[in-house]
């Protein structure tokens, strides 16, 4: 049977972590399985449901020990931070809490002559296709609500996180998920796009990038597949002249460089009001001069290497680009003697930059971040919305009535205001522009994960 070798290289070392092997009768057969199973799953009690997926949630957290290594062996997490049980256990259990309600009918009469209701039922089999910089919290945010409504499940991963989908699986089947309900899957792209295409499956949820996203939709043109996605982000950031600087640089600096930059809405660009400029870069350097590069294993490390060597390229290119048409680079790089040219890579704040410098307009997703004066509210929204993306954009003041006039004009999936970089589970997440379109969680969440039905009965 041929197929076609999925490699995961390690960032720490550049060594062959792991290999899985993508067999296209493997992924069509697990896609026929989910079919069969799909009925059935969906006639359990919704009760049974949610328990066995909180089942299968808590199980994934008592194999934290062996997660956290495996993580920052794969896409270089520092270990420091622990896994991701936190965030998967906060979605996963306020999806379940809420399962009932949103998944109610809508009743619009209940008579001796009439019964007529909207009813919500499972789209079917539920393609999650995840990525790797949050790999267990972005599978989670579709996974839990799709099980939960009474849809299958299969679970594409990220090559860089390969095992990710067999740990998340191997906890749901030990906690009594069937394994034909909930099924990991290596696919290579062709198999991907052939099942979509075919209608093995019957929704389609992304993460990555505007490429894979627009290969996604190619697919299941004409279909009538719903395809979710969530692609890149240049998430920006405002910073006011009423503003808590020092608690805007501590969270913004952040946001820009956790995870080494790599988090889906992450800060990538940051607009300062001229009154607090100087301060707030001075704060800036000084938190990121504290920072640690080094091997993820290593407890002391608080900056681990990027996810791989060809992702650090592209932020060293947006780097070396802007630096050449003028930027200044406010971090000295001798500063991190561990930047080896490859995955390892010093983080990087850069002063003098423009909406011409590709480190202000395209995705980053490493830790360098582009910081620019303004004068004005109008300024700063003008910038903020000069971009192809929309997932969030972050503003920092102390008045919430100038915030709301601002967030109205900002084209944006989400709006924080005096925070950053974290997904509330009671909101929707959602993006627009080349971001994507789609609705995870909350209640919006599992009306994208089912479908209306009407019935209309007549005594």
């Amino acid at each position: 049977m041929t197929g076609t070798l999925l490699r995961c290289i390690s960032p720490v070392d550049g060594s062959v972590y792991a290999e899985r092997m993508a067999l296209p009768d493997a992924g069509r057969a697990a896609a026929r399985a989910a079919r069969a199973a799909q009925p059935g799953w969906a006639t359990r009690p919704l009760s049974e449901r949610r328990d066995l997926v909180l089942a299968g949630v808590a199980r994934l957290g008592e194999m934290t020990d062996e997660v956290v290594p495996e993580l920052a062996w794969q896409m270089g997490r520092p270990v420091r931070y622990g896994g991701e049980f936190g965030g998967v256990d906060e979605r996963a259990t306020y999806m379940a809490g809420i399962a009932e309600a949103a998944l109610a009918p809508i009743r619009v009469e209940d008579s001796a002559a009439f019964r007529r209701r909207i009813d919500r039922v499972p789209l079917g089999v539920v393609l999650v296709v995840a990525p790797w910089n949050y790999p267990y919290m972005t599978a989670i945010n579709t996974v839990a609500p799709a099980l939960i409504a009474g849809n299958t499940v299969l679970l594409k991963h990220a090559t860089q996180t390969l095992l990710v989908g067999e740990r998340m699986a191997r906890a749901f089947h030990e906690a009594g998920v069937p394994e034909d309900v909930f099924a990991n899957v290596f696919l290579d792209h062709d198999t991907t796009s052939a099942l979509i295409a075919g209608r093995a499956v019957d929704a389609v949820n992304f993460t990555g990038s505007v490429g894979g996203g627009q290969a996604m939709e190619r697919a299941a043109a004409g279909t009538f597949i719903p395809v979710a996605t969530e692609l890149g982000g240049k998430d920006p950031a405002y910073v006011m002249e009423d503003a808590d600087v020092a608690r805007a640089a501590e969270v913004l600096v952040d946001g820009a460089m956790f995870n080494a930059g790599q988090c889906c809405c992450g800060i990538e660009r940051i607009y300062v009001h001229a009154r607090h400029y100087d301060a707030f870069l001075d704060a800036a350097r000084s938190i990121v001069e504290g920072y640690k590069l080094g091997n993820p294993l290593d407890e002391a490390t608080t900056l681990g290497p990027m996810a791989h060597v060809r992702f650090a390229r592209v932020v060293r290119q947006q780097v070396d680009a802007a630096l050449a048409a003028g930027a200044t680079g406010l971090i000295d790089p001798a500063l991190f003697p561990a930047d080896d040219g490859g995955a390892y890579l010093a983080p990087q704040i850069l002063t003098g930059v423009t909406h011409d410098m590709d480190i202000m307009r395209e995705e980053t997703f490493g830790p360098a971040v582009g910081v620019m004066r303004v004068e004005s509210d109008a300024e700063a929204l003008a910038l903020m919305n000069d971009s192809r993306y929309g997932l969030t954009a972050s503003l920092w003041t102390g008045d919430f009535d100038r915030a709301e006039r601002l967030a109205a004009r900002l084209e944006t999936g989400t709006v924080f205001v005096n925070r950053a970089d974290y997904l509330d589970p009671a909101l929707c997440w959602t993006g627009c522009k080349d971001t994507g379109r789609g609705a995870g969680l909350s209640v919006l969440g599992y009306h994208a994960l089912t479908r209306p039905k009407s019935l209309h009965f007549r005594a």
